[in-house]
């Protein structure tokens, strides 16, 4: 089974990309920013602001494929000034307390001035219990 999700971002279809794509229990959520559906950018210079946003984008990309934030096994954040990192990390920690996946912080230019932050994340379909249909 594969399934995709577009988050209407306007390089998708260009770029021929989805924003989340899910094959089997695997689902991959492509590097989403704080870009609103206006394509304004959300809370310009706010490191958390934009992680909590940018989590609640992910979210519906995941729903959007049949997965929640309690199957995120990976978190990546790249981040346009490492001192403003804790922004994210506070944010991350509020979102995925108890499900504690894995998570990579690098630091990285990203397109426009305010944009603090790119967020992707790696999940894997599975019960409470950890088990996948089929495996």
């Amino acid at each position: 089974m594969i399934r995709k999700a577009q988050g209407g971002g306007r390089f998708e279809e260009i770029g021929s990309y989805s924003r989340a794509k899910r094959v089997g229990p695997f689902v991959y959520v492509a590097g989403t920013t704080a870009i609103e559906p206006t394509g304004k950018l959300h809370a310009p210079g706010d490191c958390y602001a934009q992680s909590v946003y940018i989590f609640g984008r992910i979210e519906e990309a995941l729903k959007a494929v049949g997965a929640e934030m309690r199957h995120v096994m990976r978190t990546r954040a790249y981040v346009t000034d490492m001192a403003k990192a804790g922004g994210f990390i506070n944010a991350h920690g509020e979102v995925f307390k108890g499900i504690d996946p894995v998570v990579t912080g690098v630091q990285a230019g990203l397109t426009q001035p305010g944009m603090m932050i790119e967020i992707d994340v790696d999940a894997i379909v599975h019960d409470e219990d950890g088990h996948i249909a089929g495996f």
